[in-house]
């Protein structure tokens, strides 16, 4: 199969200013949306997706990930967190650009999948910068829509308590090179450049004060594991004396393209600082649950007034890449820990899932649903394709309680159909499964 380029969404029930739209036309025209219409008002294109019996969507982004981590499902079950992460550490240093390249293409394809069109790729520092170029590589060829932020660290401590693994690491200035060849291979193509770091704890303060001025300057979203435990605050009162936001905020490392990632144990004090400074969050409500880490704080951060999306975390500590999932779990998960089933509904979760933190990231803003003007990223669900979903009394209940990747028709990015019926048009599921056979043990 190969990919083609749409003009035309025919007879299809359009998400749009926060309502279900039936029987519209929606016009495309160079990677965007021209004309959300009544069916038949203007003639149609040359190519045309037949959208009767389906509803679309923008399409979901994805905040938070390990591509390479693909690779390593079912790895360190039962296991806490730091004893969980220097298992997928061992399998980071082995990692190689032809490993880099399967697991990111398998990855971004079951991303895509499940509705995602836009991820954000954290990658963990390495020394090898041919598997950075391969994860970039894979983005690009798998044609979903991509922040890659490029690993980096400087302070070195192999039990990843107060530093990172030094095996993984190199110069911060080498890193940061590197990432100018990254920029100058990214530029004109879907992903764009960021940079990651893996916990407060592996900067030292002139290493905050270096990323930063790169970012800066480059005009690139920086993305953070921050409080995913009680460790960060625990190390950071031992070593700098005071908790980890106060370590971040004294050091000048919260700003407005910082996206903190789980925040699990961020408390009243610290979600006030945080958006003080216009910092975004990351919501990881699987991730956060199969490692045992907690329950992120998510209405009273949306109430402190914090920018919050949605992430799936990688395929080692969530199993899946599975976004519609995640925006089930993630209401779920919050009315139980409030005992509340009024809470997070479909407009508030699809909004986190669709443009929660879209700003902080440099990505199109959407808040509103398919709109004139907006980037053509957008998802066609047929409920009719799993009569586990019917009948369909509302729509959007329908997809936040259990939609999923057998009913996604297709998913189109930049006005590209990139997955139809289950499958990715360009990356076939033989070869994708191929390329994974020797990541297992």
């Amino acid at each position: 199969m190969t990919t083609y380029d749409i003009d035309t969404i025919t007879d299809v029930t359009v998400y749009s200013g926060g309502h279900w739209l039936a029987g519209r036309d929606v016009h495309l025209a160079e990677g965007r949306v021209r004309a959300v219409v009544p069916s038949g008002e203007l003639p149609w294109g040359v190519r045309v997706l037949d959208g009767t019996d389906g509803h679309l969507t923008p399409g979901l982004v994805n905040t938070h990930t390990h591509l390479f981590q693909a690779g390593l499902r079912g790895i360190g079950e039962g296991l806490p967190l730091l004893a969980w992460l220097s298992a997928v550490g061992d399998e980071a240093a082995l990692l190689t650009p032809e490993r880099a390249y399967a697991t990111a293409t398998a990855a971004a394809a079951e991303a895509l999948r499940s509705g995602t069109t836009t991820l954000v790729e954290h990658m963990w520092p390495h020394p090898s910068p041919e598997v950075h170029d391969a994860i970039l590589r894979a983005l690009r060829d798998s044609g979903i829509r991509a922040v890659l932020g490029r690993g980096v660290a400087d302070r070195a401590d192999p039990t990843r308590k107060w530093g990172f693994d030094p095996r993984l690491m190199q110069p911060l200035d080498h890193a940061l090179a590197h990432t100018d060849t990254l920029i100058a291979a990214a530029h004109g193509s879907r992903v764009g450049i960021g940079l990651a770091v893996p916990n407060p704890r592996c900067l030292t303060p002139d290493g905050m004060a270096q990323v930063r001025a790169y970012a800066d300057e480059h005009q690139l979203p920086v993305s953070l594991h921050l409080l995913e435990t009680t460790t960060d605050d625990t190390m950071c009162r031992e070593h700098a004396g005071v908790g980890a936001v106060d370590y971040l905020e004294r050091a000048g490392f919260l700003w407005d393209r910082l996206l903190a990632v789980h925040c699990v144990e961020l408390d009243a004090a610290g979600r006030a600082a945080l958006a003080r400074h216009g910092v975004g969050v990351s919501y990881n409500p699987l991730s956060n649950m199969r490692l045992g880490s907690g329950i992120a704080p998510v209405p009273e951060m949306l109430a402190a007034g914090l920018r919050v999306g949605l992430g799936v975390d990688g395929a080692a500590s969530n199993d899946t890449q599975d976004m519609s999932e995640a925006l089930r779990i993630g209401a779920y998960l919050q009315r139980a820990a409030h005992r509340r089933s009024d809470l997070l509904g479909f407009p508030e979760m699809f909004a986190l899932a669709a443009d929660g933190a879209n700003r902080v990231l440099g990505l199109e803003e959407r808040p509103d649903g398919v709109r004139e003007g907006m980037q053509a990223d957008l998802v066609l669900h047929r409920f009719s394709r799993d009569y586990a979903c019917l009948p369909v009394r509302d729509p959007g209940a329908t997809l936040l309680t259990c939609a999923g990747p057998r009913t996604v028709a297709a998913v189109l990015v930049g006005g590209e159909v990139l997955v139809q019926d289950g499958e990715h048009v360009r990356l076939p599921s033989r070869e994708l499964a191929a390329g994974l056979g020797f990541t297992a043990a």
